[in-house]
């Protein structure tokens, strides 16, 4: 019984916590979906709107070109994952696997930018897109995003724990190092691949600062900045900026639905011989 009740209580608790990380974003959608006679402020807050509306979507598709931003967002989330999972791949692969002289030194000065903040580095990635004539381009746009310290741990973590077995068996049939890389060791870490592919589509969908920084021209602006306009455009209308809001957030939940059943591990191992 003193079991039955600590894990009752154990699951409230955790219930308790999960309600109020929830609570803004069902707010927001909520409010998204409120129509103008309904208060949005109540207490205690009303999540369900009583009468359902997609005015503030539709008002707010129509006076901003949204579809424009949907898509520079997805070409510079795309384009950003794209990069960043082939170079994180190819510089961690060597950092695992391969013997070199330097190797330590080499992965410790990368592990140890990720404690650099984007905001020390910004000003110079900004001088450098400048040089490039980087500036309102797609490029531009995914410059910080081509490859990361993260990245390039995580993978090379990955790359660690497969057999050393299915490596051997490559090189006995004559693949090159290359090919060892691309059919046996990409398809070894896919769970790894993946989950890097989520944080970098996260962060590259999310990004606000960059844009606005390396963007003057609206034809390229992404989501965030677009949803960012909408406070001053409709002078603070909470109904319309939680619906730019829930359109912005739509593809990233999108995104992880359809992906995180790729996140289990997989046994790497099934095929060595015992």
């Amino acid at each position: 019984m003193n079991n039955k009740i600590k894990k009752l209580i154990r699951y409230l608790v955790l219930s308790a916590i999960a309600i109020l990380m929830l609570f803004p974003l069902l707010w927001l959608i909520g409010t998204a979906f409120k129509s103008p006679t309904e208060d949005i402020f109540s207490f205690p807050p009303q999540l369900l709107p009583a009468q359902p509306t997609l005015e503030n979507f539709k008002t707010v598709w129509q006076a901003y070109p949204f579809n424009q931003y949907l898509f520079n967002s997805a070409i510079v989330a795309i384009l950003s994952v794209s990069l960043n999972l082939l170079f994180c791949a190819l510089a961690a692969y060597p950092l695992a696997r391969l013997d070199f002289k330097g190797k330590k030194v080499i992965f410790t000065l990368v592990v140890t930018t990720i404690i650099i903040p984007f905001q020390i580095v910004m000003i110079p990635l900004y001088i450098l897109a400048v040089n490039l004539g980087l500036r309102n381009t797609y490029l531009g746009l995914i410059l910080p995003n081509i490859a990361s310290a993260f990245g390039i741990f995580l993978l090379r973590q990955a790359f660690q724990g497969v057999p050393k077995e299915l490596e051997e068996a490559a090189r006995i049939d004559g693949c090159s190092e290359l090919g060892i890389w691309w059919h046996i060791m990409i398809p070894a870490i896919r769970p790894a691949l993946v989950t890097l592919a989520i944080f970098v589509f996260i962060g590259s969908w999310s990004d606000f600062l960059w844009p606005l920084i390396v963007l003057d021209r609206p034809e390229y602006y992404t989501l965030p900045l677009g949803v960012a306009n909408l406070a001053g455009a409709f002078s603070l209308d909470w109904r319309l900026v939680a619906a730019g809001s829930v359109i912005s957030i739509a593809p990233i939940l999108m995104v992880f639905i359809l992906l995180q059943k790729y996140i289990i591990p997989t046994d790497v191992g099934s095929g060595v011989k015992g």
